[in-house]
């Protein structure tokens, strides 16, 4: 949420905040989002934009009324060549605040700078608790936020470890160097930054409600909830289909091994065969219908 809005070049708050929603109204970042809340709840009109641009992993740009601005965090600011001492000192204390900075510009100055601080999604810190129980480590936070707000939403969830400012191609090289330590990875994401991420893990798991469609099409597993409770649900659901399987194969060459040797010891027969056959379907089919029976996380 946007929790202030400092002025540099322009001294009016409404007309940043009007202005950085023009450009972010056709986003799909979760901190676009928060700037259209914010106008939408200040009771703002923003103008319409044409050519809206993401530069991945650092904003975006638009043309408004034929000029081009510029939305983004402090590296776009630094590759389109607008930072100055001023600016640095507003980015320096809003992220010692653990503020993220979105900064507003022309492509010449900074025009203004919101501060956004954000919210811990509910149920997260419980969620992160239930996947430590089922013996899920090490949990580990990667985001393109800065690092002060990182490490303060991390220490409130209970994250062993957090990795911020990071790019989209170096999300998917955490990743990868995580399944090359541990074997194996899941990523839970909902942003199109997080796509190529859950594309290399072990398992992407995809927020399906809050998701964006490249997400959703790139994850193995969508949750169709913004709920994170089902995230250790989930965990412990495929644990559990994995034990049933297991156990179905085994009943399954155990009654064939069976019937192999009764019928070499000429002791088989025809309903013994249909009972090998048939029999074993049905207890299969019978035990994979206990994942019906819905327990909870911490029975699993």
């Amino acid at each position: 949420e946007v929790a202030e809005i400092r002025p540099v070049l322009w001294r009016d708050p409404a007309a940043i905040l009007r202005m950085a929603t023009a450009v972010e109204a056709r986003s799909e970042h979760p901190l676009a989002g928060a700037v259209v809340e914010a106008a939408r709840g200040r009771g703002l009109e923003w103008p319409p934009a044409s050519g809206f641009t993401a530069v991945v992993g650092r904003g975006a740009f638009a043309e408004v009324d034929g000029r081009r601005y510029h939305v983004g965090n402090h590296a776009y600011a630094e590759a389109i060549g607008v930072c100055g001492p001023e600016v640095e000192r507003h980015l320096a204390e809003l992220e010692a605040a653990g503020r993220t900075p979105v900064i507003l510009s022309d492509g010449t100055s900074v025009l203004g700078i919101l501060g956004l601080a954000d919210r811990l999604r509910e149920g997260a810190a419980e969620a992160v608790g239930a996947l430590r129980d089922l013996g899920v480590r090490p949990l580990v936070m990667l985001t393109g936020d800065v690092r002060g707000t990182a490490e303060a939403i991390g220490r409130r969830a209970g994250l062993d470890e957090v990795r911020a400012e990071l790019l989209p191609d170096q999300k998917v090289a955490v990743v990868r160097a995580l399944a090359e330590a541990h074997g194996s990875v899941g990523m839970v994401g909902d942003g199109i930054n997080d796509a190529p991420a859950l594309a290399s893990a072990t398992v992407g798991i995809a927020m399906g409600a809050a998701g964006t469609d490249a997400a959703v099409e790139t994850a193995d597993v969508a949750l169709l909830s913004e709920d994170l409770a089902k995230l250790p649900e989930a965990v412990a659901l495929g644990r559990r289909a994995l034990a049933i399987i297991r156990a179905n194969i085994l009943l399954s060459l155990a009654t064939k091994a069976a019937f192999v040797v009764l019928a070499a010891l000429g002791q088989a027969t025809l309903w013994m065969a249909v009972a090998a056959d048939m029999g074993t379907s049905l207890l299969v089919i019978g035990n994979g219908l206990r994942l019906l029976r819905r327990r909870a996380v911490s029975e699993w």
